[in-house]
């Protein structure tokens, strides 16, 4: 008892938003949270998290505690806190010719079978998340993988139909509970090295779409974008896809309230899809920080002196808020559910910038290692380091469970 109220004390010095909040506050399941609860929440809401840099954490020696400070399988301690999902993103290969890994994970097919199968073992399923590219895709940057380069839009769609369906194989032969396949990531501009929607993206996404059917036509599709903000520009991309005639399920949108405008207008444009397109709905990706403080001795992307907007307090209850009511505005739109991005990755445990990037550079627990520099050398070769968002976490910096971690299952007015 001694040693957890020392760690305790310890870390609300350190990180002022994890202090205890007022005793009138607390809630009958003892986390010291206030949740409301989303009436008419679905059974099957889905309430996922994205730890896809899980295994280079461990790897490098992090480890994660229950709220109580014993130490635990991060899988459980998801599990146990109400999350039913999982979301791991895969690049074709994400390593430099010498073999020395690009980080963010190192997220390959490997990676992702190993965390399909740890979340199917506690009956959690899987969204896979296929950037077709060997490091990070998002609205900035889409480079093809390397072996790809050079294919005109045709043999590339060949490529991307062949990698789509083995590795989807091999996650399922490795024991994974695959749910959901999103065909990009954070496609709103361009795909792959693609930037003509009419002749080359469609193409293929159709065949990314293609591949999970042939897989598993039960298995949902999804595309996803961002920027919710420029509801126009969203609702036009969804329109020119139905043009298109392509064949998917579900519409994923990124939203995070320091850049993508109101819950209201997330729910809107949810709305809109919904009942304009027939299409199911879903936020892919969230996150909310419950400390400025940074605690891996490299920058990060909400910290001290920020000028993004903070809806909600910068706290573990704060954080707790956020998710709340933005699963209250996408079950108000008829959204199948949420995920939140990385909410494991935490600082990689060493005690000094030094320490750190010597994990960062051996394991891929960094955003970026140096090696990532052979493939994206102006922004990964410059800028490669730890994690921006370890503030964003629902853990503490020594792996323990912040009381934030249970809004998940507190949400549901069944609990």
């Amino acid at each position: 008892m001694r040693r957890r109220v020392c760690l305790l004390l310890a870390l609300a010095l350190l990180f002022p938003g994890l202090a205890a909040p007022p005793a009138e506050s607390e809630d009958p399941s003892g986390t010291g949270l206030a949740v409301r609860k989303v009436e008419n929440l679905p059974e099957d809401f889905i309430l996922g998290m994205d730890v896809s840099s899980v295994l280079s954490l461990e790897a490098g020696g992090t480890v994660f505690r229950d709220a109580g400070g014993r130490e635990a399988d991060l899988f459980d301690l998801l599990h146990e806190a109400g999350i039913g999902w999982i979301r791991v993103r895969i690049w074709n290969h994400p390593f430099s010719s010498d073999g020395h890994g690009f980080g963010g994970g190192n997220c390959d097919l490997s990676h992702a079978v190993e965390i399909g199968r740890r979340a199917a073992e506690r009956g959690m399923r899987l969204m896979v998340d296929f950037h077709y590219s060997d490091f990070w895709a998002d609205p900035g940057k889409q480079a093809a993988p390397r072996a790809w380069q050079g294919l005109t839009p045709d043999e590339k769609a060949d490529a991307l139909y062949a990698f789509t369906l083995e590795s989807l194989n091999a996650l399922r032969a490795g024991g994974a509970d695959v749910g959901m396949v999103q065909i990009g990531n954070e496609t709103s501009g361009s795909f792959c090295g693609e930037a003509d929607w009419q002749t080359a993206v469609r193409v293929l996404m159709a065949a990314g779409c293609r591949a999970v059917r042939d897989f598993d036509p039960s298995v949902r599709t999804a595309v996803h974008f961002t920027n919710p903000e420029k509801a126009g520009a969203l609702l036009d991309r969804v329109a020119s896809l139905a043009d298109a005639g392509l064949d998917y399920d579900v519409l994923a949108v990124s939203w995070y309230p320091y850049w993508h405008g109101t819950l209201e207008n997330l729910s809107a444009v949810l709305s809109a899809v919904r009942e304009t397109w027939k299409k199911d709905v879903l936020v892919a990706e969230t996150s909310y920080a419950w400390t400025l403080a940074d605690s891996d001795f490299y920058g990060n992307t909400v910290g001290e002196g920020t000028s993004l907007p903070l809806p909600w307090p910068v706290s573990p209850q704060g954080q707790a808020d956020a998710v709340r009511d933005l699963a209250a505005a996408v079950c108000e739109a008829g959204g199948l559910g949420l995920f939140y991005w990385e909410g494991a990755w935490i600082s990689a445990g060493g005690s000094s910038w030094a320490e750190n990037r010597a994990k960062w550079e051996k394991y891929g627990s960094g955003w970026a290692s140096s090696y990532a520099a052979e493939y994206d050398p102006a922004d990964a070769g410059k800028y490669y380091g730890g994690c921006a968002v370890d503030n964003q976490a629902f853990f503490a910096p020594d792996g323990t469970a912040l009381p934030s971690l249970q809004v998940f299952r507190l949400l549901r007015p069944s609990f």
